[in-house]
């Protein structure tokens, strides 16, 4: 979906602590909306396209319901999550973009690999990538997982750590099945800048 026009909904507190985290805002920082309010607001956007965002959304239990209620306006719902909380009952129309933290993050010890099982083909696992030892180690959970089998799989650089290039030549040197992603808003805007 990369390059749409798409509404965030970022939602406080993270029960992680990664390393590299650009969000960090997100844990404490926020505004308490109903669920109808949050949908007043997304009204006021000609945008169909909804994502729920963190810090870590699953661990507030009320974005359960707030995604279903948009599956039923008839938005197209994604959730991303840092992979360290069960996503078995978010509903089965959003698609899931789940991290799987790399040891440079300092919170590898935190994914719930059990998550895999309930991953629909349309969905996604993300690595953010900071060192060889993140690639290398990527590599081996997406061979050890056959998640390229199981659905779409995205290498993203650390932005401060990693070069785009270093990471795009290692992945066509390995001939890898995996999309390249970069965090392409902080490419067109200041990288600090929020709500873009």
């Amino acid at each position: 979906m990369a390059g749409l026009p798409c509404i965030f909904i970022r939602l406080t507190y993270c029960n992680l602590r990664c390393s590299y985290c650009d969000t960090e805002y997100a844990f404490y920082e926020g505004t308490d909306y109903t669920i109808e309010e949050i949908l007043a607001e997304i009204k006021k956007y000609d945008c169909n396209l909804v994502e729920v965002t963190g810090g870590e959304p699953l661990v507030q239990k009320e974005v359960f319901l707030l995604m279903k209620i948009l599956c039923d306006s008839g938005s197209n719902v994604m959730i991303e999550t840092g992979g360290s909380l069960s996503i078995e009952e978010i509903d089965q129309r959003v698609k899931v973009i789940m991290d799987l933290k790399c040891p440079s993050s300092k919170m590898a010890d935190k994914n719930l690999y059990e998550n895999i099982s309930y991953l629909k083909q349309n969905d996604e696992v993300k690595f953010v990538i900071g060192n060889r030892e993140d690639y290398d180690w990527s590599k081996n959970i997406v061979d050890q997982y056959k998640l390229t089998e199981r659905c779409d799989v995205l290498f993203s650089n650390v932005f401060s750590e990693l070069e785009p290039i270093q990471l795009a030549e290692w992945i066509l040197k390995d001939n890898l099945k995996v999309r390249f992603q970069i965090q392409m808003h902080k490419y067109i805007w200041n990288p600090a800048k929020r709500g873009v």
